[in-house]
């Protein structure tokens, strides 16, 4: 691989800003290769060089990967010039590795939104070839029946002619405001609430809480974010 600066390197962990990399290089605490690096724009090899920083060996990944909480009011795009998005809860080091949400969720949904710089992953995830699951709760205005559960699982076709494929609503609690679990294998815009408008249960609250086989992680609150681990990236590689 190309060598890359230091600062580079050890910033794209999200732990260490560049002024930060800077500081623990005078402080002789970033060695490479077991030799302390003469500056933080010192160029290595981040595949084949051992990086350690106070005497941990750098974990360098190629690709980065992000699980977010997303919050409500922030859109999911990498710039817009009317509104916050979501990369605005990153750290500026992260906001410079070239991430981008991996499918969308509305300005007002909150939960599970996946972060990353690999494109080819990211694109299977998202594609319909694949039919991999995204998984809502949402709260309705309105009684939820067993004949709403039937027309999702029938595939619909909405009053504006959109076509959806079969999909889950499992009810949780029916009531004035009923609350259920949606499951979908496609990701057409605004689709839960659309379908759900459809049947005259218009949408008060949604939330994605998994995607794949990749829950949420719940020890996250709203608007934090933490890096996938391996595990979970691979996971995601064989959904």
């Amino acid at each position: 691989m190309e060598k890359q600066r230091l600062d580079k390197i050890i910033a794209s962990t999200g732990r260490w800003s560049r002024r930060e990399v800077k500081n623990l290089t005078r402080q002789g605490r970033v060695l490479v290769d077991g030799i302390p690096a003469r500056s933080a724009e010192e160029k290595a090899d981040p595949e084949t060089a051992e990086i350690t920083v106070n005497g941990e060996v750098l974990a360098y990944r190629r690709f980065t990967w992000i699980m977010l909480n997303k919050p409500a009011g922030y859109l999911s795009a990498t710039e817009d010039g009317k509104g916050a998005t979501v990369l605005d809860l990153l750290p500026p080091e992260l906001q410079k590795q070239g991430l981008f949400p991996v499918g969308r969720l509305d300005k007002d949904t909150e939960g599970l939104l996946l972060l990353t710089n690999e494109g080819g992953l990211a694109h299977e995830l998202l594609s319909p070839k694949y039919h991999v699951e995204k998984v809502y709760y949402a709260r309705v205005a309105g009684r939820l029946t067993e004949e709403d559960c039937r027309a999702f699982a029938a595939g619909m076709t909405l009053g504006d002619g959109l076509v959806c494929r079969p999909a889950g609503l499992e009810i949780l609690a029916a009531g004035e405001e009923s609350e259920a679990r949606v499951t979908l294998r496609e990701g057409k815009f605004h689709q839960v609430k659309r379908m759900l408008a459809c049947l005259g249960k218009p949408v008060v609250y949604l939330e994605r809480v998994r995607m794949g086989n990749l829950p949420l992680d719940t020890s996250l609150s709203r608007g934090e974010f933490r890096f996938l681990t391996d595990a979970e990236v691979e996971a995601l590689r064989n959904f």
